[in-house]
């Protein structure tokens, strides 16, 4: 996205420059990338603006893309005009009814925004008929906002906002809860920390945030929510590692391997690091922490040494988990979080662009994938010991059904209490949600 930093530097008009960089985001999504690889090349000034408009927009972009296939015969040529007339369909929806929108929802005046999103088509170098045209759709779509809505009424896309595939799985997974796990995504998730209890404790870092004027409130253990906005490594305690960002579902991870003092213990799938951390935090053990990505695996290690975690007995290794010859020194752990590669549907609420990245068929592959990196690591647990198997997934596949063909291949594997699947809820009130995940915990018989 070469002319982002041109147009950050040129722009006059804070609104035209978020609707730009927001419309370049989403079109690197379509494009098939992340939307957070798009939000890091977003210059950090503006960083905050365009992903408070970009999850939105992810988050409803089944109706985004149906009003837009009602609108542009064909593309434009130029993606990210594509995108910003879907994204500015989706901000006018809002704009025309602002009642009946979520509370996370951009809010500005018609007026304001036609005027902004032809003024960014114009400043981002459009094609020259483009502006005028972008202008013509959002004036229809105000004029005919009922018949808009009245046309997306039986479309499941723009009704839930997740491609056909996605529903359908739900549907076969979940067919008593599988609109309200749909509906989940709608809501914008708050801010969980994970208090590092080895430095501080839950007192006092609410205690520095009362003062700082940042609202935080104890949700049991080390957890607690936060209302704010902005940049987190702003917030009291960052650079001190006093707390992690950590949902409240991935809490439970550690705590349910529940760590002993000195034991030797292995992390298989650790980046970005956030369970990792807090292995060490509950208890003094010696830990491995794999990654088969070296640049995500440098990132563990810069949270922990954020946290004031890294010591003697803590190492890092670059390597794929299965390839034992290459990292594994033959002496058993006692204990192993596998933290396992799936499709990701647990955490659509906090990265929506996951629902519109994932094909199909990637739900076979991570399955296999998963098989046979639990298969490599059951080799390297000491008898007596325990792997917790985790994954942020609730489709059956990645996670239940997994668990029991583990079991029917491991006859030495007996499977000890653990929540299963824990399904996706809303932030709403003082409930601060959680995303989905799964937990299947097994110990290793002693011969």
């Amino acid at each position: 996205m070469p002319l982002i930093k041109a147009f950050a530097q040129a722009s006059t008009s804070p609104l035209s420059l978020t609707l730009l960089l927001a419309s370049r985001c989403l079109a690197a999504v379509e494009g098939g990338r992340s939307l957070t690889e798009a939000l890091g090349k977003v210059p950090s000034a503006n960083r905050s603006a365009v992903q408070a408009v970009t999850l939105y927009a992810m988050r409803h972009w089944g109706r985004a893309r149906a009003w837009r296939a009602m609108t542009l015969k064909k593309p434009t040529g130029q993606p990210w005009v594509d995108s910003l007339i879907a994204l500015s369909l989706l901000l006018l929806d809002v704009a025309v009814a602002p009642e009946s929108s979520s509370t996370d929802a951009p809010r500005y005046t018609p007026h304001t925004l036609v005027t902004q999103a032809v003024d960014a088509a114009r400043e981002g170098r459009a094609k020259p008929v483009l502006p005028g045209l972008l202008n013509a759709i959002l004036r229809r779509f105000q004029r005919e906002h009922r018949q808009f809505l009245d046309n997306i009424k039986t479309d499941p896309v723009a009704r839930w906002g997740y491609p056909l595939w996605w529903q359908k799985q739900l549907q076969a997974d979940y067919p008593h809860d599988w609109q309200s796990i749909l509906a989940v995504s709608c809501f914008a998730p708050r801010l969980v920390l994970r208090v590092n209890t080895r430095l501080t404790d839950v007192a006092e870092v609410l205690h520095e945030f009362s003062e700082a004027g940042v609202t935080a409130v104890h949700l049991g253990e080390s957890a607690i929510a936060v209302t704010q906005t902005g940049s987190v490594d702003q917030l009291p305690g960052y650079t001190e590692g006093w707390w992690s960002v950590q949902d409240l579902g991935a809490q439970r991870a550690a705590t349910l391997l529940a760590p002993k003092s000195g034991e030797r213990v292995l992390d298989a799938c650790a980046a970005p690091g956030g369970k990792t951390a807090h292995l060490l935090e509950l208890a003094p053990i010696t830990l491995t922490a794999l990654d088969q990505d070296p640049d995500r695996l440098i990132r563990v290690g810069d949270t922990l040494s954020r946290l004031r975690l890294v010591h003697s007995g803590v190492t890092l290794k670059a390597v794929d988990a299965r390839n034992l010859e290459q990292w594994w020194d033959g002496k058993p752990f006692d204990a192993i979080l596998a933290d396992l590669p799936c499709t990701a549907s647990g955490v659509v609420r906090r990265h929506p662009d996951i629902a519109w990245l994932r094909r199909v068929a990637d739900l076979p592959k991570t399955v296999t994938q998963q098989a046979k990196i639990l298969d490599a690591l059951w080799q390297t647990l000491a008898p007596g010991g325990r792997l917790l198997m985790v994954t942020c997934s609730v489709f059956l596949q990645e996670g239940e059904q997994q668990a029991v063909n583990f079991l029917s291949r491991h006859p030495d594997a007996r499977r000890l209490p653990a929540p299963g699947h824990l399904l996706p809820k809303a932030s709403l009130g003082d409930e601060p949600g959680q995303d989905g995940f799964f937990y299947g915990l097994f110990e290793r018989a002693v011969l």
